[in-house]
């Protein structure tokens, strides 16, 4: 179990560390398009959603990839197993059921899914914060009048 733990936490951790750096990336997009001074706010705004929703949807395919890879040295699935799949659907907590790991490697699943929620719920604050960011000069330019 502890091998289990130690590998669990220092792939959440490369995951963490991915999932920061384009977390730090889009909130400095989202300041600098704040600075532009839109024609069409609403344009603008549909423009930078889809473009951080985007990024966020890779961002997490990378992240789900890192755990397959992981799967794959540590041979967690049965021999055969899309790793990629069983990936997706431990980090995006979809259990199908349909693959279950090898007996060793059990609670490598369980600990994906956790890794994936709090990735996934941080992804959502920080959309938010981007939409915030991005509608913020239109409101303070409505209120100043």
């Amino acid at each position: 179990m502890l091998r289990q733990l130690l590998v669990a936490t220092a792939v959440s951790a490369c995951n963490i560390a991915i999932h920061a750096l384009i977390m730090v990336a889009l909130v400095e997009i989202a300041r600098k398009a704040s600075t532009i001074a839109p024609s069409r706010p609403s344009l603008r705004l549909i423009a930078v959603m889809i473009v951080t929703v985007s990024i966020l949807m890779v961002s997490h395919a990378s992240e789900v990839l890192v755990w397959s890879l992981v799967y794959a040295s540590v041979d967690a699935a049965p021999s055969g197993t899309d790793l990629i799949y069983f990936a997706f659907v431990n980090y995006t907590t979809l259990g199908y059921g349909d693959v279950l790991p090898v007996e060793r490697w059990r609670l490598l699943g369980p600990l994906t899914a956790m890794n994936g929620v709090l990735l996934f719920g941080w992804s959502t604050a920080v959309i938010f914060e981007v939409m915030r960011r991005t509608v913020r000069p239109e409101v303070e330019a409505v209120t100043a009048k």
